[in-house]
């Protein structure tokens, strides 16, 4: 290694290093604002809690002060009651003892004994004979007083919430396969207060540690009651994904587990729709054939119409007077009965899986794969450097696999969607039934130079599907034709 290469290499290392300390001096100081934010957060919460106890305490002094206030207004009006007639009473009887002392003064006989008899009438009817000389109720009121020693010495224990540790996730039982995630975790030590856990995922162009800068939100997945959860149907457009788990009791979720970052690549690309032909409509993910295209940008030449020159149905033949800018990388667009579209990402190494879903009215199309070099009048299939599955629905149906303009009828039935693998560093080019990943057709070549997906559509429209790995039955399948030798789906002529 010359000095050169090794100061490189040393200059490689101290830029990686200086990256990862930046990563985590940004994680630090994230993490300090969180600190500042969350203190702030926690103690209102404790503010709004105390003074929840407060009112609550307050209420329940008002309750027993009132219940207090109204036993102290029931005895009080019932001796109030009591002294009324005791008074009343008092009056009438010293009344009665007055006359019966004047009583003893009268001299005659008659008037006497008038007098006595009346005083006894008056005694055996007085109020004083008849009245409880016991209080209808007593001044005790012990029976409203409290002790609330108990309750201080709870109080006195009150302490924070018991949160749950961060569960640790185990790696070695994480899946990714077919497009699904499992992510597997487990408690370091064992809590039966756990009620749920809560899963957080995003995706990232960045092995290692997660960023803090430029990242996605951090998707969430709340209510798991396992310590195992899977992901379905994710679309790989990112090279990894990071996971982080927590869980939770029933009042307060813990810390975070140490993030994990897995591996998640797949082939994404969409239709370069610079070099698309200009009768074809073209998104992202989606072209559909459009017999106006181009005419508000060209003008259209009356031509005549083509007639079986080509195994590709055709509408009337249009050419232009003038042509269009050079698409990008330099080539140009396809024009004539070419009716195609490119991927925009070139494929030069690796196991590659894409599908493509036709809508149901399209009258003919074709899916596979070129050399960069494919002329702008050239058809897929039509020339050694494409290989494609056709479909006809138009007039007389048919399916066929196409190279170097030979075609080879396929006898099944055409699918609904349809899988390519592509196998550029093993040479094969592998189409399925999408659906039920039964085997179509294989090609067998040499690839000699880079390849792009190829698109042809016609009177109809085509749907595009990347971000997936290679299905486990396609490497199943491919295992198994790999180790036959004479495969009657697998020409070699064909491919050559």
């Amino acid at each position: 290694m010359s000095l050169k290469e090794a100061l490189q290499r040393i200059i490689s290392t101290l830029a990686n290093k200086n990256d990862e300390i930046q990563n985590f001096i940004d994680t630090l100081n994230h993490t300090l604002k969180g600190v500042q934010a969350n203190s702030s957060k926690v103690i209102t919460d404790l503010d709004e809690e105390f003074d929840g106890l407060y009112s609550v305490l307050d209420e329940m002094k008002e309750s027993m002060t009132n219940t207090i206030k109204q036993e102290q207004a029931k005895k009080s009006q019932e001796l109030q009651n009591q002294l009324a007639q005791c008074t009343n009473a008092l009056k009438c009887s010293e009344e009665l003892l007055d006359f019966a002392s004047r009583s003893l003064d009268i001299k005659e006989p008659e008037e006497f004994s008038k007098a006595a008899r009346q005083i006894k009438d008056r005694v055996t009817m007085a109020a004083a004979f008849r009245l409880s000389l016991k209080p209808k109720v007593s001044d005790n009121m012990n029976h409203l007083m409290v002790d609330f020693s108990q309750e201080r010495q709870m109080i006195q224990t009150l302490k924070f919430l018991s949160v749950p540790k961060a569960p640790e996730i185990d790696t070695a039982d994480c899946l990714v396969a077919d497009n699904c995630v499992t992510i597997a975790w487990r408690m370091q030590e064992e809590d039966n207060k756990i009620d749920h856990y809560v899963l957080e995922y995003r995706k990232t162009h960045f092995d290692g540690l997660p960023r803090i800068k430029d990242e996605r939100c951090w998707e969430i997945i709340d209510h798991i009651k396992g310590t195992e959860y899977t992901l379905t149907g994710v679309k790989f457009e990112a090279k990894y994904m990071n996971f982080r788990v927590r869980a939770c009791n029933k009042a307060v979720a813990g810390d975070y587990s140490d993030p994990v970052t897995l591996e998640t690549k797949a082939l994404n690309f969409s239709f370069d729709s610079c070099s698309s032909h200009l009768n074809l409509k073209v998104d992202d993910s989606f072209v559909e054939w459009d017999s106006t295209g181009g005419k508000s940008q060209e003008t259209k030449v009356k031509g005549k119409e083509n007639k079986g020159r080509s195994g590709t149905p055709s509408p009337k033949r249009t050419s232009f007077t003038s042509r269009p800018a050079l698409a990008r990388g330099g080539r140009d667009r396809f024009t004539g009965e070419s009716y195609t579209v490119l991927g925009d990402t070139v494929i030069e190494s690796g196991q590659h899986y894409w599908e493509v879903k036709a809508q149901k009215d399209c009258k003919s199309y074709s899916v596979g794969v070129a050399y960069k070099s494919l002329g702008k009048f050239d058809q897929l299939g039509k020339t050694g450097t494409s290989w494609c599955i056709y479909v006809n629905n138009w007039l007389q149906a048919s399916f066929a696999a196409k190279h170097n303009n030979k075609a080879k009828a396929l006898e099944m039935n055409m699918p609904d969607r349809i899988g390519v693998y592509c196998d550029f560093d093993g040479g094969q080019l592998s189409f399925y039934n999408a659906s039920s990943k039964q085997l179509l057709y294989t090609f067998k070549t040499k690839f000699i130079q880079p390849v792009v997906p190829g698109f042809m559509v016609w009177c109809g429209g085509l749907t595009l599907y990347t971000g997936l790995q290679v299905p486990s039955a396609v490497k199943t399948l491919q295992k198994n034709e790999n180790g036959m030798s004479d495969s009657s789906n697998s020409l070699t002529s064909a491919a050559q």
